[in-house]
């Protein structure tokens, strides 16, 4: 947990500021500190959190030196493996609410674009064949309309289409305020309950999608190296008229050291299809190098998506009775359709937990 005894003090001394009488007087700084204050807030309480779990895990180490009891043995391995991959959960929405602590003095500057934060997005089909396919497809609506609603900038990196309109894969990433900290809960394994387009018995269908969200990473977070990269052209498959397999404007490109393999053929140009791809290169580098620097320190790690099983779901939207329900937070929320429009506001208000 980077620079919280840091953050603390400046909180402290961002306290003793706000208590200088004559500070009401000039209402544009009283306004700066009040908000960096705000900010500081939401920081200290995830540490906080954090600092608590810790406590819980050095307890459980205790009683797992001594094996006397099987039972309580037992309850403790289990819960120190739940309090890992909670703690790991925890110290990613602490590194993302500092990001944007650090980010804040740039907007005041006027720099909007460099103070806004990014995330990339992969949703994938899971179980259910052209239906699972077609729930990508309502899922990347949802998260566009409410990117719109938020007034955050979206960009397609890449998809993957099926021939009835479905998404077998579609990436895109999301910038704007605060599109960290309301977009990560979204990660994991997404399950729609309903009667599909393609059923002609009236039979309602289970089927699943995994959603996955990465940080995007600033320029200075990762070097690579263009000797580290292997970029390959091929012509663009799917819709898209004349202008598809008539250029090499599709790109893919591996990363030589890691293995990794990343592709985008949404764009014209074959240069800003590289330059999707990079970007979707870079996110899961940096993801790749948080899962390392995790493992490290302990505890076992579930994926962000698992396997896609219709089990291992964290959300259910069941449309015959017009219901969502959030498993992680055992809440259901009403009004489907008009959350399947982008108005996720009402589920924004109760951050989950492993």
């Amino acid at each position: 947990m980077p620079d919280f005894e840091s953050i603390k003090k400046e909180y402290e001394t961002l306290l003793q500021q706000l208590s200088d009488p004559e500070l009401i007087s000039n209402w544009e700084k009283f306004e700066e500190l009040t908000n960096k204050k705000n900010s500081l807030e939401k920081v200290i309480e995830k540490g906080k959190e954090i600092e608590d779990i810790q406590k819980k895990i050095e307890e459980n180490k205790e009683i797992l030196k001594s094996k006397e009891d099987p039972e309580l043995f037992s309850l403790a391995e289990n819960e120190s493996v739940q309090l890992a991959e909670k703690k790991i959960i925890l110290e990613k929405e602490f590194n993302f609410l500092e990001q944007e602590l650090k980010n804040e003095p740039k907007q005041e500057e006027g720099n909007e674009a460099t103070a806004s934060s990014a995330v990339i997005m992969e949703i994938r089909a899971g179980t259910g064949g052209e239906e699972a396919a077609l729930f990508v497809t309502d899922l990347f609506k949802m998260y566009s309309k409410c990117a719109q609603l938020q007034g955050w900038e979206q960009k397609v990196l890449d998809s993957n289409t099926t021939e009835i309109g479905g998404f077998k894969e579609v990436i895109f990433e999301l910038k704007g305020k605060g599109v960290l900290t309301k977009m990560l809960n979204e990660a994991g394994v997404h399950r729609v309950q309903r009667i599909p387009t393609t059923e002609k018995s009236g039979r309602v269908h289970t089927s699943t999608a995994t959603v996955a969200v990465l940080i995007k990473p600033k320029t200075s977070e990762l070097k690579i190296r263009p000797d580290e990269l292997k970029v390959e052209t091929y012509h663009s498959s799917g819709p898209g008229g004349q202008y598809v397999n008539k250029r090499m404007t599709a790109v893919r490109i591996t990363h030589l050291p890691s293995g990794l393999v990343v592709t985008s053929q949404t764009e014209r140009s074959l240069l800003q299809n590289k330059s999707n791809a990079l970007s979707i290169l870079e996110a899961r580098l940096l993801e790749r190098r948080e899962s390392a620097e995790n493992e490290k320190t302990g505890g076992k790690r579930r994926s962000q998506i698992g396997t896609g099983d219709r089990a291992e779901k964290i959300r259910t939207y069941n449309f015959p009775q017009d219901r969502i329900t959030d498993h992680r937070i055992k809440k259901s929320f009403h009004n489907i359709e008009k959350i399947m429009a982008g108005d996720l506001e009402p589920i924004f208000k109760y951050p989950t937990r492993p």
